[in-house]
């Protein structure tokens, strides 16, 4: 009888600690593994580890700073009607007065990749430019200088003067996985520093440049919301890693609808260096 009875009480004992175990086991950060196989097949290993969840407050914070406002300043030249007759006989064509030379102001992205004042951007935000001015998430603003573009990647590399500047660490965006969470990050609509979320919906899209050719193959989709604004941004991962520079969206209305695309990290840091 007393047997029995230690005998139960040592099991109620040991149900109870591995009870616990595993309470705590799921309260850490352990995995938490689940392999489900049957005969004749094999399903994938599921890691539930608590960080997995999409927590983007580390990756948020790191990056921000980063990720700077570009102001572009262009000269248009425009044909205007003649203002009187002496426009016509003093040698203005019939139908176009004096050229007049208007100012054009637009906006972009764009992204700190070095701590001396290396920042990247997309080709389509200064092209054209007479006047490029950087702000940085702390309202510094700094003139910038071209360095260099490729019109084919749409990818533009500008310099301010400055050092000691936050910047964002290269991630591998071949790595890159279907359903990974990023996070895209820019001024769209001039509501600077705005952060959305989304998934990494395909990889290797196709897109036309601006000229309608098909020129990059590898675009990285996203379903982080986009707009007008955010080109030359940061498309981030949850580790705060760059992954992507955000270049387009797909819109039939030129806001977003869904569907982004960013240039992946790894043509961009290739097509800097060179």
């Amino acid at each position: 009888m007393r047997k029995g009875i230690l005998i139960t009480l040592l099991s109620a004992i040991a149900g109870g600690l591995t009870a616990y175990a595993v309470v705590k086991c799921m309260d850490s950060d352990h995995i938490v593994s689940v392999d489900t196989r049957a005969e004749g097949a094999m399903f994938r290993t599921v890691n539930l580890m608590q960080d997995n969840w999409p927590d983007f407050t580390y990756a948020a914070e790191s990056a921000v700073d980063a990720v700077v406002y570009v102001k572009v300043t262009s000269t248009q030249t425009m044909q205007q009607a003649p203002s009187s007759i002496f426009d016509y006989f003093f040698g203005f064509p019939q139908g176009g007065g004096a050229p007049q030379q208007r100012e054009r102001v637009g906006s972009g992205s764009g992204v700190i990749i070095r701590e001396d004042g290396y920042i990247v951007t997309n080709n389509h935000v200064i092209d054209d430019a007479t006047k490029i001015e950087v702000t940085l998430n702390n309202n510094q603003t700094y003139p910038a200088t071209l360095v260099g573009t490729d019109p084919a990647t749409d990818i533009a590399l500008l310099k301010i003067d400055a050092t000691g500047l936050p910047s964002i660490p290269f991630g591998d965006s071949d790595k890159l996985r279907l359903g990974e969470w990023v996070i895209a990050i820019g001024s769209p609509y001039d509501l600077r520093s705005t952060i959305t979320a989304g998934i990494v919906s395909a990889k290797g899209r196709s897109m036309p440049n601006y000229s309608g050719e098909y020129k990059i193959e590898s675009f990285i989709q996203t379903d982080a919301a986009v707009n007008p604004g955010n080109s030359g941004g940061a498309l981030v991962d949850r580790a705060g890693n760059l992954v992507g520079i955000n270049t387009a969206i797909y819109s039939r209305t030129g806001s977003y609808s869904g569907y982004s695309f960013a240039v992946p990290v790894n043509i961009v840091k290739k097509i800097a260096y060179d």
